[in-house]
């Protein structure tokens, strides 16, 4: 097994001016150490990494990292910047940079060892050495804790970047990595602090920390929080839940606990063991950069009495690590938290929507549209007639079709409140069914059903009815109030809006089609998968569960917008592969399939990479597709399936006319763009053989297109 990091992996004056040049610059390294295998594949896993979250740091740090099929080994390449380096930290550029390179399947010793040194970057006393250090040989041996980082200080401990120790355990090796480590840990039950007294026990919090990786953000987090612990003289144990598993928490530390702490940017596993305290739910990064602040606000709220049902259900947290507590979103606004509500609901309602509307899809091109009136297949099936099997197909995606509004429902209400949420939010969204409101009869109600439960779990109970609560009080008062507000209050003006919109749709025709076409495209291709293309395919999916003319015109140019941007990649690259790298060319030939198959997420790794040339591009192709399909009047059945729906397709030979438009247009904007990048770096002086700057695609810049 070769050391973690060697003098050759070290560059002491990184001269990259971009994040992404670093990290090519660094990536290079572990290539020559034959540490990766593939340079492009594995600079588009960081910069997919990336993607996902900022990886700069407070303090002057950059930690671009990720888990990657192309490396060999577990390894870590430093470079140190003079002008430094912008990795999108709030106090300005990163003048280390620590590029964390892990393989897919890391083993628990090495991960341990990454942790390590995720906690050491977190002391002071360590970077400001690394700042110093005079070569090569002494930077790599300070990351490595051959060398203490200053005179008189301890040699690292077990399970810092320098030891193998705590195979296994990713969470008792981020408690005891770094030097400084805390009396006890995760694994074992004990809590850090100042020490309980007969007189007065101590303020006892437990707190989890995650992030996407896994690697390093996790561990920060966890040093900053038990240092804070540690300032305010309360006792502090952190669960790290990173990428190779967790060690869970002894349940009677959790059991002890006055408060919770979560630092999180995926969701906290089991969260259930924390149900019943004060909880603080907060991003990652606020874990890293204000772990005081979280000290404090939890111990204010345990204070009052705040008890959540679910422990930080309904707390806001973002990927900046601005939001904070349960309920209270007092650092994340409005508009963020209510998107993330809604697409909770979204997320979950989509493969109903997938299963639901393909069989019904199938089941028109077996029986034709009268397939609907056929009698239930429990009470007449043959099984040498087609149009049985058709029927039994209709009736299917019918089942799975009733469970989308209640479905939305449940799961914005969970994205709230949690667990409790569920029951009043199906409830809600089935009232809407009855009454006919529809899709926007499920939104309401699930956005009623999580703020009921999110106002009942603020009221103070005393401690022995907690239990109680998640499970019979939440959804029985939820429940009631819901009900009654759906069935007598706002049900019916939310049916007549319903209605009225459905009316709009069918009367759609001319410019007043085309403009939505327009609208619906730019929408479908803006974030490529992400929350404004799952708003517009809400909308089209609604129109499903009560079809006419003008609703399948729109699903008909929303599937159409969403194919083009993975195809008008795949098609750029086919043209003009030298823009391109290595990586992308090959991302390029899946990206034919995934276009074919409306998976509009084909086209994230292009615009990972080249975000401001990649993303107008889709959008302008995508607005004529769905300006095109509605001017053809095309329409669709169908909520997904891309090319293989065709024959559901009303009009189907000019629907594909427009898809290729638009995709013939995004992808000549593509090459325009990256050509004229070329043409400008290969006019600079002494270009003609330099990188180009700025993408992180090292390669002659071409001279024409």
């Amino acid at each position: 097994m070769s050391e973690l990091i060697t003098a050759e992996l070290v560059d002491l004056d990184l001269s990259a001016g971009t994040k992404e040049e670093a990290a090519r610059s660094l990536a290079e390294r572990m290539v020559a150490e034959g540490r990766v295998t593939d340079l492009e594949g594995f600079l588009a896993d960081v910069a997919a990494r990336e993607a996902q979250m900022p990886t700069g740091l407070d303090g002057g740090i950059g930690i671009p990292h990720c888990r990657s099929e192309h490396v060999t080994e577990p390894t870590l390449a430093f470079g140190r910047s003079r002008s430094g380096i912008d990795f999108g930290a709030a106090d300005g550029p990163a003048d280390l940079v620590f590029l964390i390179a892990a393989p897919t399947g890391g083993d628990a010793d090495h991960l341990s060892i990454l942790s390590g040194l995720a906690r050491r970057l977190m002391d002071d006393t360590f970077t400001g050495a690394l700042r110093t250090a005079a070569d090569a040989a002494a930077a790599a041996a300070l990351v490595r804790g051959d060398e203490p980082a200053a005179a008189g200080e301890e040699p690292a401990e077990a399970g810092t970047a320098g030891s193998e120790s705590g195979a296994g355990s990713e969470s008792a090796a981020g408690t005891a990595a770094g030097g400084d480590s805390p009396e006890g840990s995760a694994a074992d039950g004990t809590m850090t602090g100042n020490g309980p007294t007969a007189e007065t026990p101590p303020f006892r919090i437990v707190a989890v920390t995650s992030c996407p990786t896994g690697i390093a953000h996790t561990y920060m987090a966890a040093e900053s929080l038990e240092q804070a612990g540690r300032d305010a003289g309360v006792e502090l144990v952190v669960e790290t839940q990173g990428s190779g598993g967790f060690t869970r928490l002894d349940p009677a530390v959790i059991a002890a606990a006055d408060a919770v702490i979560f630092a999180h940017d995926v969701e906290v596993r089991e969260k259930a063991r924390f149900a019943g305290k004060p909880t603080v739910d907060a991003g990652v990064k606020a874990g890293i950069n204000r772990p005081a602040e979280l000290v404090a606000e939890v111990r204010a709220k345990a204070e009052r009495g705040e008890a959540t049902a679910a422990a930080g259900a309904s707390g806001s947290r973002d990927g900046d690590g601005h939001g904070t507590d349960s309920g209270t979103g007092a650092d994340e606004g409005f508009g963020p938290r209510l998107r993330r509500y809604l697409m909770s609901g979204v997320s979950y309602m989509v493969p109903f929507v997938a299963a639901g509307g393909l069989l019904i899809a199938l089941s028109f091109a077996l029986g034709g549209y009268d397939i609907t009136e056929a009698k239930s297949v429990a009470e007449h099936f043959v099984w040498t007639e087609t149009e049985s099997w058709a029927a039994l197909l209709n009736q299917i995606g019918g089942a799975a079709f009733a469970f989308l509004v209640p479905v939305l429902a449940g799961y914005i209400a969970y994205g709230m409140a949690d667990r409790p949420g569920l029951v009043p939010g199906f409830v809600g969204g089935s009232v809407a069914v009855t009454i006919e409101a529809g899709f926007l009869g499920g939104l309401v109600a699930g956005l009623i059903a999580g703020a009921v439960v999110m106002a009942v779990q603020r009221v103070r109970i005393p401690a022995n009815l907690r239990g109680i609560m998640p499970v019979l009080v939440l959804p029985l008062v939820g429940s009631v109030i819901v009900g009654f507000l759906m069935f007598v209050v706002i049900g019916e003006p939310i049916a007549a809006l319903q209605r009225a919109l459905t009316g709009w749709l069918g009367g759609l025709s001319g410019s007043n089609a085309i403009i939505l076409g327009i609208v619906l495209g730019l929408m479908m291709c803006f974030d490529l998968g992400g929350p404004l293309n799952k708003v517009a395919y809400t909308f089209a999916v609604g129109g499903l569960a009560d079809p006419n003319s003008g609703s399948l015109k729109v699903m008909a140019a929303v599937m159409a917008a969403g194919m083009v941007p993975p195809l008008a990649m795949a098609l750029a690259t086919a043209v003009r592969g030298r823009l391109f790298t290595k990586a992308e060319r090959e991302n390029g030939k899946a990206a034919w399939v995934l276009g074919a198959s409306f998976i509009t997420e084909g086209a994230i790794p292009f615009a990972a990479a080249d975000p401001l040339r990649v993303i107008p591009s889709a959008m302008a192709g995508g607005a004529v597709t769905g300006a095109l399909s509605m001017a053809f009047g095309a329409t669709l059945r169908a909520p997904h399936g891309g090319v293989f729906v065709v024959p559901l397709i009303g009009g189907p030979l000019l629907y594909l006319v427009a898809v290729a438009v638009g995709t013939v247009v995004s992808a000549g904007l593509v090459i325009l763009l990256k050509g004229m990048r070329g043409r400008a770096h290969t006019l600079a002086p002494a270009a003609t053989d330099a990188a180009v700057p700025g993408t992180g695609n090292e390669r002659k810049a071409p001279a024409t297109l």
